[in-house]
């Protein structure tokens, strides 16, 4: 069973059904950049669309042909397999000659445009990702879908980590490293590991919330994050102005990404999210110990231009989300 089937239903379980990815183009993602290009340095900056094809098969493909070592070549995100996607790499070229990148060209990969810039792209230096996802052998009542993509327009979903971060085993590897059965020398997946356990830290913290109806509501002791950033505060008490600012989605409650320090919430909060990592204890003990650190994360996602047309027997979507947020977290709340 998928690590997220258990999860709570911001607006109950969905009674439409469909079917996601049943060709690659039914499903699109263009990466906007959180960046300028600056027409010069060391780096080469390549936009490049790939269909059927993985990030880091990508980043192979660019470290061949520029015949340099696997950390000159960098990217902002990953980006899903199956589906057609749009995305920047960086490759550190110094004083190497530029190869003919219309060589990595073929059926699954097509170079849009290359300029270069003055630094390394960094992971997360994204402002967010653009999609347009095609739902086929709709089945459901038009109505009832309808009243679910207006409530979804005017109150977000709950910011939940997708299936993607988990992958096959990435929490059975996690459990196992933290117990001590496998040393993993490996630093992308540790990384990979480590960031399994705090996603579904976080996702059961939210879980708890939505399925106590509070998940996009401030309550007292909340650490509040500002709409567009990672900026937070600390909401002792809720007043009028917190509750507007919550209705217009200037600020949202959080939620624990975990690591060594204390919890920055208080009062009902602080209580909530301690009970709801108790099934967490040697995740948590074992974050700790790797050096992760205390942060937050918002509990809830605002669908940005979000847009959507119902046809015979499909349902086209396009909307926009923040860099690290998931469009299944959005499809969930719609279709089975």
């Amino acid at each position: 069973m998928p690590v997220t089937d258990k999860l709570a239903y911001a607006h109950g379980k969905p009674e439409a059904a469909g079917r996601i990815r049943t060709v690659p183009d039914d499903f699109l993602v263009d990466e906007e950049p959180g960046f300028e290009l600056s027409g010069e340095g060391e780096h080469v900056c390549l936009h490049i669309r790939k269909r059927n094809s993985n990030t880091a098969f990508i980043a192979k493909q660019i470290v061949r042909l520029a015949d340099v070592k696997n950390m000159d070549v960098s990217y902002a995100g990953l980006k899903d397999r199956n589906a057609v996607t749009t995305q920047w790499f960086s490759v550190y070229l110094s004083n190497k000659p530029e190869p003919d990148w219309s060589q990595l060209n073929n059926d699954e990969i097509e170079v849009l445009s290359v300029c270069r810039h003055n630094r390394k792209l960094r992971r997360g230096t994204l402002k967010g990702n653009r999609f347009k996802i095609i739902v086929r052998d709709l089945q459901g009542n038009k109505e009832t879908l309808e009243q679910r993509l207006r409530q979804i327009k005017t109150d977000g979903v709950p910011n939940y980590f997708g299936e993607q971060r988990f992958g096959r085993n990435n929490l059975e590897q996690a459990s196992a490293m933290f117990s001590g059965q496998i040393k993993v020398r490996n630093r992308d997946n540790r990384s990979l590991y480590l960031s399994a356990a705090r996603s579904a830290i976080f996702n059961e913290v939210l879980s708890q919330r939505v399925a106590a109806g509070n998940w996009n509501q401030a309550l007292a002791g909340d650490v509040m994050m500002l709409n567009g950033s990672h900026s937070i505060f600390h909401a002792e008490t809720v007043d009028d102005t917190i509750h507007q600012r919550i209705v217009e989605h200037d600020i949202h409650p959080t939620g624990p990404m975990w690591g060594r320090g204390q919890l920055a919430t208080t009062s009902e909060v602080l209580t909530l999210e301690q009970h709801a990592v108790e099934l967490f204890n040697d995740w948590c003990h074992g974050l700790e110990q790797a050096g992760m650190k205390q942060e937050r994360r918002a509990l809830r996602l605002p669908v940005a231009d979000f847009s959507w047309e119902i046809g015979l027997g499909s349902l086209e979507l396009c909307f926009f989300l923040p860099a690290g947020c998931y469009a299944t977290s959005v499809l969930r709340e719609l279709v089975l």
